[in-house]
């Protein structure tokens, strides 16, 4: 199985709003953090076969990253473009389900991801 390329959605005005999610949970809890990361971690590794309980499809082509540190429940959104490239979206902490607004803002990042992946594709080399 090929591996699967994460990357970063990234704002027009060059926001990333996984990465500024991760760098605030890092700072707060370096335990989720780390748990976090190797979510990614095993996304790159196993794409669009990573199944339930670290991933579960959402719909319309949403897919969420399940994590699980104590009663706190990380979740990052994050869809496929093409085989072998998964985008993270956007990222919450939640109780239970993902609500519909951060779906919807998933959806929206994903078209406009569609629309112009060079634009909405975060690269260190901008940063």
């Amino acid at each position: 199985m090929p591996r699967t390329d994460v990357v970063f959605y990234q704002e027009a005005e060059k926001d990333v709003p996984v990465l500024d999610w991760l760098k605030e949970l890092r700072r707060s809890n370096q335990k989720a953090y780390e748990t976090c990361i190797a979510a990614i971690e095993r996304l790159g590794e196993f794409g669009h076969e990573l199944r339930r309980p670290l991933a579960d499809f959402l719909r319309d082509g949403i897919y969420e990253l399940r994590i699980r540190k104590g009663r706190v429940n990380y979740r990052m959104l994050y869809f496929f473009h093409g085989k072998n490239v998964a985008i993270l979206a956007h990222a919450l902490t939640k109780e239970d389900v993902a609500p519909k607004a951060d779906i919807d803002r998933a959806l929206r990042r994903k078209k406009a991801y569609e629309a112009d992946p060079d634009t909405h594709t975060y690269s260190e080399q901008e940063a």
